[in-house]
């Protein structure tokens, strides 16, 4: 946004410019536009998105209501799952940041909205998710390699409170993430 904003702002002190000067009128200057390319527009676009939603879903984040995930796991919510057990579910994420993007979830939310709610008494959910994450890049096979992310809060960009593990692969991940 702020490049468009430059963009503009330089056209319009050229356009000034040459308007004023009769020997510089007569010459074609061109000043060249630089325009992102669309893929990073749309990243642009999707991460503000992805922002407002996260400083949005902050604002209601432990209010005990049911979230979405609750909604999947009570089948309230079709999702494609990918691997189930009696603790723990993990589905296939409906916007996908890769090939392969799954996310595995605790099938009972007990406080642990996010990964710094957790209590010693989380400890051991805790572990089965991680252990899910990886039966599932098994499942899906991702051998050659995986990312395991957890948002945690609005700066995390964490949408849904209700402590959630993203399985990503399937591609070459890129380093640093954000």
């Amino acid at each position: 946004m702020a490049t468009r904003a430059a963009a503009a702002t330089l056209t319009a002190a050229t356009s000034s410019l040459l308007g004023r000067s009769p020997s510089l009128r007569s010459h074609s200057l061109r000043v060249p536009r630089q325009v992102p390319p669309q893929r990073f527009v749309r990243h642009v676009a999707s991460s503000a998105n992805e922002e407002a939603a996260a400083r949005a879903a902050a604002a209601t984040a432990d209010t005990g209501g049911p979230t979405i995930f609750d909604k999947i796991v009570s089948k309230e919510i079709p999702s494609s799952v990918v691997y189930e057990d009696d603790k723990v579910l993990a589905f296939r994420d409906i916007n996908p940041q890769a090939p392969v993007h799954v996310l595995v979830i605790p099938k009972v939310r007990d406080g642990l909205t996010g990964l710094s709610k957790a209590e010693p008494r989380h400890a051991e959910i805790l572990g089965q998710l991680l252990y899910a994450a990886k039966v599932v890049a098994e499942k899906e096979g991702l051998a050659n390699g995986y990312r395991v992310v957890i948002n945690d809060g609005a700066e995390g960009c964490q949408s849904v409170y209700h402590l959630h593990l993203h399985v990503l692969g399937g591609r070459q991940l890129k380093w640093p993430p954000g």
